[in-house]
């Protein structure tokens, strides 16, 4: 097993980056038709989603295999090679089956815990296997990933960690009211009918909207989830709660504007390349609401904290080490913040300074005690460095309260940033969720999952070691029965006077030899070789039995033939 795994995701690249890198179907398709096609990738798939962009393959070769998949993420991205590197990953074999499975079961997500992920994994599997670039390892390898996902939402609480980034958005966009409370009785339009805004259409039925307006460049794909909608949540109870029956339409593309007008929330998920909703549009739409025209947030800010009055000095600050004339007021020359970003060397001096207790306190700390913290701070600075900056609090804009909501899931985005900046309006997109989700806190139940993640990942790496040799050992013993055959034909001749029964018993005695013999050492070599660094029994065994590589190889394909049949549709 030679498995490679080259990409970038929300934890390696900004959103800029991602958006930017986002593939098509279409360029997925011709990804992975290069990939296969060029040395040394045997195999190939993609997982492409709106936070990550990661190509699998089974490659011979590591350092040319990087080399390889970076370039052929850098075309079909668009996105030039050299600003595309600094925010790659690269994971290799053993680690490259923990990065998937541990993005599967959700821990990789931008939300810990979502469960959308196995939906695109599988997407990813079926492309693939559609393509005929997923072989034997791949196929693996994906459908393996699937299993251990399903298992740890079934075996733990990770779903308690965290949500669809659907249900996480919507939180977002409700700024700490009860998701049911704020989508009570408004009225959504979803832009799109792929499966991410199938589920934000179904979560809004759930939480209580009156109305859902599906709009899709195919109208069919959107008056069949209209219809869906209705059918599922159109009598006025949920799974949830008691909620008003929720009335479902599908429109068309050209009627978005129009929509737009009578909405309060938009989620918004397509596969388009541009901007679906640009700020004039959306401007444009607010002022249909209120019938004013829309207004940028002003650039006044007010400061979030208020600053201490100054304490007083009582002369004496000659030989302090700070600039007291750029301080600004409020600014305290013995507080922590004074000697923020010292080094240790000023802050020694700054220590001595406060100990001739020159400033006039109106606590009751001493110069000494003083100079003891000041002190404490300098070993911390010589170990470290510096004293960490301390941030000034962040300016707030001041904004009224929106009455318009935009949730935008695509990646590239679908709604233009700068719709942030009007009056009454609140945008959420995967960037701000990417920054919203860094501080959400994980359950308990994801220390569970690892522990399954790890033990998944040792028993694959086990049995694709066994199923390594396995062609070996079977190559092996069909050496050994052509041998006996050879033997059996042999004795034939010398002696014919022989009758059935007694050759019968010959045969079957000069097998059970060679089955005796060959029992112990294949099957102690399939242990040995499930073990890691077993790799080399292989070579071994065709070694020391003077093997044909071509017959090995032969019923190595004979097996994928097979699997292939095997597999389930």
């Amino acid at each position: 097993m030679s498995l490679l795994v080259v990409g970038l995701s929300h934890r390696s690249a900004p959103v800029s980056v991602l958006e930017r890198a986002a593939l098509s179907a279409d360029a997925q398709t011709k990804l992975l038709q290069d990939t296969v096609a060029a040395e040394p990738a045997t195999e190939a798939a993609v997982l492409a989603t709106c936070n990550r962009i990661e190509l699998y393959a089974d490659v011979d070769k590591f350092h040319a295999g990087v080399a390889e998949l970076s370039t052929l993420l850098a075309q079909h991205s668009g996105v030039g090679l050299e600003e595309l590197t600094p925010y790659l990953y690269v994971h290799y074999e053993d680690r490259a089956v923990h990065h998937l499975f541990s993005v599967a079961c959700g821990l990789d997500s931008m939300v810990v815990g979502e469960g959308q992920i196995l939906g695109q994994i599988k997407d990813s599997l079926a492309r693939a296997q559609d393509l005929h670039t997923a072989g034997r390892l791949l196929n693996d390898l994906f459908q393996q990933a699937l299993r251990v996902g399903k298992r740890a939402h079934s075996e733990t609480g990770i779903d308690r960690a965290g949500q669809s980034l659907v249900t996480f958005g919507l939180e977002q966009l409700a700024v700490g009211t009860a998701v049911p409370t704020w989508a009570e009785g408004k009225k959504a339009l979803v832009i799109g009918a792929g499966s991410m805004s199938s589920l934000a259409a179904a979560t809004l039925a759930r939480a209580g909207v009156a109305e859902i307006v599906v709009a899709n460049r195919t109208v069919e794909r959107a008056e069949r989830l209209a219809l869906l909608l209705e059918e599922q949540y159109g009598h006025g109870l949920t799974e949830d709660a008691d909620t008003g029956s929720v009335t479902a339409r599908a429109v068309r593309m050209d009627a978005v504007a129009d929509e737009l007008t009578r909405a309060d929330v938009v989620v918004s998920c397509t596969g388009a390349t541009g901007l679906v909703l640009t700020a004039e549009v959306v401007a444009q739409a607010v002022e249909g609401r209120t019938g004013a025209p829309a207004a940028e947030i002003a650039e006044t800010t007010r400061t979030a904290v208020q600053t201490k009055a100054p304490l007083p000095s009582a002369g004496g600050d000659e030989n302090c080490p700070l600039d007291l004339a750029a301080a600004q007021p409020g600014f305290s020359v013995m507080g922590e913040a004074a000697v923020a970003g010292m080094d240790a060397a000023t802050l020694e001096q700054h220590a001595a300074w406060a100990a001739g207790g020159t400033v006039d306190r109106r606590d009751r700390r001493t110069p000494e005690a003083d100079a003891e913290l000041i002190n404490a701070l300098a070993a911390t600075a010589a170990t470290v460095g510096r004293i960490p900056e301390r941030r000034r609090p962040e300016p707030v804009a001041e904004r009224p309260a929106p009455f318009f909501f935009l949730l935008d899931l695509a990646m590239p985005r679908d709604i233009d940033a700068a719709v942030h900046r009007l009056a009454g309006v609140r945008l959420v997109d995967i960037e701000s969720l990417a920054e919203a989700s860094a501080d959400a806190p994980m359950a308990a139940d994801v220390d569970q999952v690892r522990r399954i993640v790890s033990d998944e990942v040792a028993a694959f790496g086990a049995a694709q070691r066994a199923a390594h040799i396995t062609p070996t050992v079977v190559a092996l013993r069909t050496m050994a029965a052509d041998v006996v055959a050879s033997e059996i034909t042999r004795l034939d001749g010398r002696l014919p006077d022989l009758d059935e029964r007694q050759r019968g018993e010959i045969r079957q005695a000069v097998h059970r030899v060679v089955d005796k013999l060959l029992h112990a050492p294949t099957v102690r070599v399939k242990q040995l070789a499930a073990e890691p660094g077993g790799a080399g029994y292989a070579d071994a065994l065709r070694t020391l039995f003077d093997l044909d590589p071509e017959t090995v190889a032969a019923v190595s394909r004979a097996g994928d033939s097979t699997d292939e049949k095997d597999r389930p549709a």
